[in-house]
């Protein structure tokens, strides 16, 4: 089978294309260590790692932004690109900003650390978000902006969704306690599709029930799908890892889960009128061949009929001159044997002059038939004459 190649450029184009035409991977956060940080006319060169990847970042305003230590934990912001001309993959930062203050932070690591060594972050106990979601259940609080956003975009996207809220404090003493019986209740008995845990940003003290063991072990054990919305873009917790899929944001939440109805109804009546305009046609283009093939058929028969017509007669014809030459023959043998009998026939030998000898009612063939005193009957055409003999 023959190969087919294709030049380094094309291939280089087609990578990048991936990345750029990839909505998904555009402005994302991400958290990692610095380990090495270089500046050069203002841009600045350095790696994240963590315990099992390192990454190439590469930041134009990094001027903007205090320069890290070697061994920092930050957040940054950005997208991935891919340099064509040096065949190279980087990350470029548009943010950057330390991750963590004092005790709250090392008591995140720490937790972190916990579960990430228990499996709570393995993705293969990650459940995939379902399609055609039709129930989603939000935990978060019943006032604020939150649970408004999530109304509005799921419902301008999607008016089929029904959103059930449970009401929870999203910070201060008893919160994590109320998170963690939200999504107790739906994992439970909610009756909904995927469990959303949501809240707006704020400091790292106001994020504080998200980064605690007991929500931790609500999201994992959850039997439903649930994301995790939990404050601003840059913000990160430990429900964040636990989830089955992190958003940036609670309306990025809806974005995800809210299918767009409009899009797909508009879909499913361009698709039926296509499916009746295809089948109208179809149903067309099957009248004019069967009337195609009822004209072919009765220009057929009407040939095979007159074929056989023709054959009819002409077998007609020949039958007809085979018994009349079979009459002829006959005829002809009846004239040839009449005139055989005919000649054949005494009358007329006895018209020429000849007699027949009768004895006793038999012919007499021979004189020596016939003895003296014999009466013989001499037989003409028109008489009889007894004669004896002497």
């Amino acid at each position: 089978m023959a190969e087919t190649y294709i030049s380094i450029s094309q291939f280089s184009n087609y990578i990048k294309n991936i990345f750029d035409a990839e909505i998904m991977l555009h402005h994302i956060f991400l958290y990692g260590e610095v380990s090495s940080y270089n500046v050069s006319n203002h841009i600045a060169y350095f790696t994240l790692k963590d315990q099992d990847a390192l990454l190439n970042c590469v930041m134009f305003n990094a001027s903007a932004y205090p320069k890290p230590n070697i061994g920092d934990m930050v957040l940054v912001q950005g997208s991935p690109n891919y340099y064509i001309k040096g065949g190279r993959f980087s990350f470029q930062v548009s943010h950057i900003e330390p991750y963590g203050k004092g005790k709250l932070y090392e008591d995140f690591l720490q937790l972190k650390e916990k579960l990430e060594k228990l499996g709570y972050f393995d993705p293969k106990h990650k459940k995939a978000i379902p399609q055609n979601i039709k129930r989603i259940g939000v935990v978060t609080s019943k006032e604020g902006a939150v649970i408004q956003d999530i109304i509005n975009i799921t419902t301008r996207r999607n008016p089929m969704i029904d959103i059930v809220l449970y009401p929870v404090k999203v910070q201060g003493i008893g919160a994590e306690q109320e998170i963690a019986e939200g999504i107790h209740y739906f994992s439970n008995f909610g009756g909904v599709d995927c469990v959303v845990v949501a809240r707006g940003g704020g400091s790292a003290e106001d994020l504080q029930a998200y980064n605690t063991e007991t929500v931790a072990h609500a999201v994992y054990n959850c039997t439903l799908p649930i994301i995790s919305a939990v404050g601003h873009e840059t913000d990160v917790t430990i429900c964040d890892f636990c989830s089955d899929l992190r958003v940036p944001t609670p309306s990025a939440a809806a974005e995800v889960l809210a299918w767009d109805w409009y899009s797909t109804h508009d879909t499913i009546i361009a698709m039926q009128d296509e499916m009746i305009e295809s089948m109208t046609q179809r149903i067309t283009n099957l009248e004019t061949s069967l009337m195609n093939a009822m004209k072919q058929m009765t220009t057929k028969m009407n040939y095979e009929i007159e074929k056989s017509k023709n054959a009819l007669v002409l077998s007609w014809q020949k039958l007809v001159n085979n018994i009349e030459k079979k009459i002829d023959t006959k005829e002809h043998g009846l004239t040839v044997v009449k005139t055989h009998l005919d000649n054949l026939n005494p009358t007329k030998m006895m018209k020429k002059g000849y007699v027949k000898l009768e004895k006793d009612g038999k012919i007499v063939k021979s004189i020596k038939e016939t003895s003296k005193g014999d009466v013989v009957s001499t037989v003409f055409i028109d008489g009889k004459l007894n004669m004896r003999v002497e």
